[in-house]
């Protein structure tokens, strides 16, 4: 077993040394070469990125991919990289397959392009191009992908691009750009169509319903209408994205026809009604999101055993009502439920404590990507989430994100034991209920939470000592509560401002101005400065009294068994211990006399 290693470090240093040779024998075309340098000499190359760009055999420069027989380039791949100054300049007429991604060219998409009939793909999001798009690119006979998102202020007719005859492209993302007109008719041999971050306006056609899509994502747009039912023929879809939109009237129960998909967001439209039964023939879906509608009814008992494989499940700011479905618990992939914003009512059911993908903390960041006909472009998944008010958009590390958020509802009954058993959870909202009852006191169990908002609720007793424990904790939210007792302060928790915990009259301590009695924490029962307490004008010396006479009592043991330890040890260590005692009780000594003249002064004025 101890060879393993070696022979696979073999194999890969033999690996690299056939295709280092392969790279070597092969040998670009003079005219191919001649066109590198040309764009070379176009380009605005400040980082020296296109040093390795000299010498006969192009296939060797850095970005250049070439045929393994043939020696003919296949593709210029020149993508951005981080903390790099991008490449300027202007694009030459040198290419028939251009990934320039991510530079800042500033300028028209050059119309050369339109020359060069072999044009298969064109790559060059991210670049800030201005102008309008050519309608040219409708006739180019081999062009399979055209990806010009992220330029901001590319336009396009729309109607007229889409309606022409460009019959082999498959790829057409658009998005983020100043598109503004009617969506009109669209190609019918498309398979991903992205126009999202646009302004988009009108319907979306019926004639929708005609392509073989497997994304599509329309979000972002003032598009206005229903949804057409022939949305349900686009059976190869695997993600439908229309939020954010002007949409209105209900959801058409033909989605529940496109059986295949994955992701569906319609969020922060007009929606009205129910979700439709129909939805639970959507086995395979891993994202639910219809947030920010005006959609009614009971949440569908259904909706925890139709999706096995449901990660997210956002559905809040609408007008649900009635109480959690107990099949909800069965949901056991989901990371991501935010009720939020409803008018549920009921208990919190105990068996949310199944939640088996919350029980777990997520170490492993996947890119949730779906779309599979190009590798190098797939729609990438994203959700809104609310914390601490503030509301953000997960992307890149959302496989990482647990979140269980029921704010603002009409839920009550007490804060289930159980739910502390979902360790693996980030981020917990329970905040403007009705929830009474205590906090538990395995609270501490949730390890990785980084925020926790019970605010707004009837929860009472004191606030558990083991909070403290919750290291990653930062926003904390108890507020407007009936809670009582002092404030636990070590670690963390001494972070927080008097607002986390203002609305309370029953707590006390730091960082409240309310102090707290002598027997503060004497049996668990904490009460604030009111009868019996200490005079608050003896600016803690009942705490030095406290800790003096105990110090007594601790030094008056260790009195009669260290010394005996330390003698027996080694007698020239006697010396050192008994002037670390000697010191010690003067200090103490000191801090009592300081705090008696202190209150002969108060008293003598």
């Amino acid at each position: 077993m101890e060879t393993f290693p070696f022979l696979w470090i073999i194999c890969l240093l033999s690996g690299e040394l056939i295709w280092g040779a392969v790279a070597q024998l092969v040998h670009c075309n003079a005219a191919e070469r001649e066109a590198l340098l040309d764009l070379k000499m176009g380009l605005n190359d400040s980082w020296n990125r296109l040093s390795s760009w000299h010498g006969t055999n192009c296939c060797q420069w850095s970005g250049i991919a070439c045929d393994n027989t043939t020696g003919a380039v296949l593709a210029v791949d020149l993508p951005n990289s981080s903390g790099r100054r991008p490449l300027g300049g202007k694009i030459r007429p040198s290419l028939a397959k251009l990934n320039l991604q991510g530079n800042s060219f500033q300028a028209n998409l050059p119309n050369w392009f339109l020359n060069i009939s072999s044009l298969v793909s064109v790559d060059i999001r991210n670049s800030w191009l201005t102008g309008r798009i050519p309608l040219g690119f409708a006739e180019l006979p081999n062009l399979e992908s055209l990806m010009l998102a992220y330029n901001v202020k590319l336009s396009a007719s729309c109607f007229q691009l889409f309606s022409r005859s460009w019959k082999k492209i498959q790829v057409l993302d658009l998005s983020i750009n100043e598109l503004h007109e009617n969506i009109g008719q669209v190609m019918s041999v498309l398979s991903f169509l992205s126009l999202s971050g646009n302004k988009l306006t009108g319907a979306i056609p019926a004639s929708i319903g005609e392509i073989s899509l497997d994304v599509l994502d329309l979000s972002k747009n003032n598009l206005a209408g229903s949804i057409p039912s022939s949305i349900g023929n686009c059976s190869s879809l695997t993600v439908l994205d229309l939020q954010k939109n002007n949409l209105s009237g209900e959801i058409p129960n033909s989605i529940g026809q496109i059986t295949g998909l994955q992701t569906l967001h319609l969020s922060n439209n007009q929606l009205s009604g129910k979700i439709p039964s129909s939805l639970q023939n959507l086995s395979k879906l891993e994202t639910l999101d219809f947030g920010n509608n005006m959609l009614t009814g009971n949440l569908p008992r259904w909706i925890g055993e139709a999706f096995p494989r449901l990660r997210i499940l956002s559905l809040r700011s609408n007008k649900f009502s009635g109480e959690l479905p107990l099949a909800l618990s069965n949901s056991s992939s989901l990371q991501i439920l935010d009720l939020a914003e409803n008018q549920l009512n009921g208990s919190i059911p105990a068996n949310l404590s199944n939640l088996k993908a919350m029980t777990q903390q997520q170490n492993v960041n996947h890119y949730l990507l779906y779309g599979t006909l190009f590798d190098d472009h797939n729609y990438q998944e994203n959700i809104y989430v609310t914390i601490n008010g503030l509301g953000l958009t997960y992307t890149r590390t959302l496989s990482l994100l647990t979140s269980i958020d029921m704010s603002g509802n009409n839920l009550s009954g007490e804060l289930p034991e159980a739910i502390t058993k979902l360790v693996g959870l980030e981020v917990l909202n329970l905040s403007r209920n009705h929830i009474s009852g205590q906090i538990p006191k395995s609270i501490s169990e949730l390890r990785q939470l980084l925020s926790l908002d019970l605010s707004g609720n009837r929860l009472s007793g004191p606030i558990p000592q083991s909070i403290s424990s919750l290291t990653f904790l930062g926003n904390l939210n108890v507020s407007n509560n009936n809670l009582s007792g002092i404030i636990p302060s070590t670690n963390q928790m001494s972070t927080f401002n008097a607002s986390s915990f203002a609305g309370n009259p029953g707590l006390c301590g730091d960082p409240l101005t309310v102090k707290c009695s002598n027997d503060s924490n004497n049996g668990g029962d904490n009460y604030p400065d009111g009868g019996g307490k200490a005079d608050q004008t003896d600016n803690g010396n009942g705490f030095i009294d406290k800790w003096f006479y105990m110090s007594i009592g601790v030094g008056f043991a260790a009195g009669l068994l260290l010394p005996y330890l330390v003698f027996a040890m080694k007698r020239s260590w006697g010396g050192v211990y008994f002037a670390f005692v000697d010191g010690t009780a003067y200090r103490l000594s000191s801090e009592k006399m300081k705090a008696a003249a202190r209150r002969r002064n108060r008293g003598a004025r």
